[in-house]
């Protein structure tokens, strides 16, 4: 296997390829058409060429191609049914795996950031990967203390890759539009590029997974690894086993796919009101599902426990965990998330269109130079926030797809007005972050409970008075927690 390609002038061909690739499909089924062959099969097949060739390259060059691979792999249920599989199958390749680097440049990296003799370090260290992310890839080992922990090492490279792949990428972002509909791609990969140098900082990464993993210690629903070791383009964290969401996905259980959908969603809303930070990189590959703790069972002949009649209490999906992993890319949010966003919702739910314009208009979503009707406002709102309304909803990829059409399409008055709404740059991480999420609700299929995460974790959801009662009354407890 080759190494991470460097070269400029290597990359911008590989990646000039791609739009050149999906006109000349296009031709080639056009030519298949005219000699026969049904539009539907050929749409097909043209569409699983270009998904293979999209994985391909994406994967190859590693860098910011990948990440935006990744980014762009959680909407993929905003594709229309008939066109998601070949894009479902190889964007979501992209969140587990990718070609590794050859052995003898880990090992280079490894002697040259932990010293000649880094193999003393580790009681066993495996050369085949187990998993490649956009800048690095993990390998598995066993510390000198005895702890299984993942050593991630940084491509050499790395930095240059990933600004020259998306400055290429940015040139043809237009024609990546189709892949996620109703979604602006430049925005998404400018966002992408200012956040390099965060991505390769290693000691920065290491820094923050320290916060999470002190904050959720004794968490029983959260588990973040704890940092081992940090140098520069090397970082050991304990080891997590556990079930990828991916795999989740694909095949999980109804209970295993509600259970993961609630952490993501409680780990979403929880992290800022409990750090500061924000996980900004919320696609499948970076989470586990993680099966109960055996020491925290009940055993199934425990005549005390009268739910343990038929073993559930040992086997309850209520008792799996989420593993958090790779803390490259965070939000820094002192306060948690702000409160305009709660205060925005409620006012949404209650159906204040003057209050929730003008909550707007302060905060810069709609500028001086723009005059919206607060009405129509609020219908382009209240679809999108609607699994807030209920106790809880049901996620899924037709929910999804029917909001991407009522924003995609031109012709709409969604289309329309959304074009005129603005996103101020405090809220453009924030709002990929919860987009991302959803839509791997959305693949998830999962039903969960997220107003419940809302009242007790976002700033502003509840009225002001309930939240001054609850803090009075119990001061450190979330508001849902009180009313149990």
């Amino acid at each position: 296997m080759s190494d991470l390609p460097r070269k400029a002038v290597t990359r911008t061909a590989k990646l000039a390829a791609l739009p050149l690739g999906f006109a000349g499909r296009a031709t080639w089924g056009l030519g298949k058409r005219i000699g026969g062959k049904s539009a539907e099969l050929v749409a097909r097949e043209v569409q699983q060429r270009t998904a293979d060739q999209l994985f391909k390259v994406l994967g190859e060059l590693k860098g910011g191609a990948m990440k935006l691979g990744q980014a762009l792999s959680v909407f993929e249920s905003a594709l229309p049914e008939e066109v998601a599989g070949p894009y479902r199958a190889a964007l979501t390749k992209l969140q587990e795996a990718a070609p590794p680097m050859p052995n003898s440049t880990v090992h280079a990296v490894l002697a040259e950031r932990l010293g000649e003799d880094w193999r003393e370090l580790f009681l066993s260290f495996e050369d085949k990967p187990s998993a490649a992310a956009s800048i690095g890839q993990v390998h598995r080992a066993v510390w000198h203390d005895g702890r299984d922990v993942a050593v991630k090492v940084q491509y050499p490279g790395a930095g240059e890759a990933l600004l020259s792949d998306l400055t290429q990428l940015s040139r043809f972002a237009r024609l990546l539009g189709p892949l996620v509909p109703g979604m602006d791609i430049k925005p998404l990969i400018t966002e992408l590029r200012d956040r390099v140098s965060e991505e390769l900082d290693y000691e920065q990464e290491a820094q923050s997974q320290r916060e999470h993993a002190e904050e959720f210690a004794d968490d029983p629903d959260v588990v973040v690894p704890g940092v081992v070791h940090q140098s520069d383009q090397v970082l050991v964290t304990e080891w997590i086993d556990g079930v990828p969401l991916a795999d989740v996905i694909a095949d999980g259980t109804a209970e295993q796919r509600d259970r993961a959908g609630q952490l993501l969603a409680r780990f979403l809303f929880s992290g800022p009101a409990r750090t500061g930070l924000l996980h900004a990189d919320p696609h499948p590959g970076n989470f586990r599902l993680l099966p109960p703790d055996p020491t925290e069972l009940t055993g199934p002949e425990d005549p005390e426990d009268p739910e343990d009649i038929d073993g559930t209490a040992a086997t309850g999906a209520d008792r799996w965990r989420l593993g958090v992993l790779d803390f490259g890319t965070v939000d820094r949010l002192p306060g948690g998330l702000p409160q305009t966003i709660g205060n925005s919702l409620r006012l949404t739910l209650q159906g204040d269109a003057d209050a929730v314009y003008g909550l707007l208009r302060e905060e810069g979503f709609v500028k001086d130079s723009v005059d919206l009707a607060p009405d129509a406002v609020l219908d382009y709102l209240q679809p999108i926030i609607e699994p807030a309304l209920v106790e809880e909803f049901a996620f899924s990829r037709g929910w999804m797809r029917n909001q991407a059409a009522r924003i995609a399409d031109p012709r709409s008055p969604a289309h329309q007005l959304g074009k005129q709404l603005n996103l101020p740059p405090a809220y453009l991480l924030i709002h990929r972050v919860t987009l991302s999420t959803i839509g791997v609700l959305c693949q998830l299929g999962a039903t969960v409970r997220l107003r419940e995460e809302l009242e007790s974790w976002l700033p502003g959801f509840l009225p002001q008075e309930e939240e001054e009662w609850a803090e009075e009354e119990c001061p450190g407890e979330a508001p849902s927690e009180l009313a149990t």
